[in-house]
């Protein structure tokens, strides 16, 4: 008797073989999702820093000029042309004017890093929150004048 095909015991390990390496590449994938979202973040507040330094040298003091607030990335740009975050819509980025970072170990929404009001010498807190329901979600990250930073 000739017997071609497989039994049904070799196709169930198969299928539990493929389904583990699933798993485990699932993992991995998402992984990568989550770090590449922070690293845009990271960069994006690197960049913000670098676009007040240049502020500061031109104007004499941080954007915005008429104290404040700015949040969102149109409103940023409007002050400091040069961001331009590209189109992930993981983060939404703000910029709070005479403000210093006093505590930067934190770095999640339910548990965030602080700062407080700081006029003079005058500086910034740039912040990238994270976006309720995307994969980075509790996220935040700040960073200063001073280059201090939770990330």
């Amino acid at each position: 008797m000739n017997k071609k095909g497989f039994t049904l015991i070799e196709l169930l390990i198969t299928i539990a073989i493929i389904g583990i390496l699933a798993g485990v590449a699932t993992t991995a994938y998402v992984g990568s999702i989550k770090k590449a979202a922070r690293s845009e973040a990271y960069s994006n507040l690197e960049n913000l820093r670098i676009l007040e330094e240049s502020f500061y040298a031109d104007n004499g003091d941080y954007a915005p000029l008429a104290g404040g607030t700015l949040t969102g990335t149109a409103a940023i740009a409007g002050a400091l042309p040069g961001f331009v975050p590209g189109p992930s819509t993981n983060y939404v980025y703000s910029l709070i004017k005479n403000n210093v970072i006093t505590d930067n170990s934190k770095n999640r929404v339910d548990d965030p890093p602080t700062w407080a009001a700081q006029a003079t010498p005058p500086c910034f807190v740039a912040t990238a929150v994270a976006i309720a329901g995307t994969r980075v979600e509790n996220d935040e990250f700040v960073i200063d004048c001073n280059n201090n930073k939770n990330f």
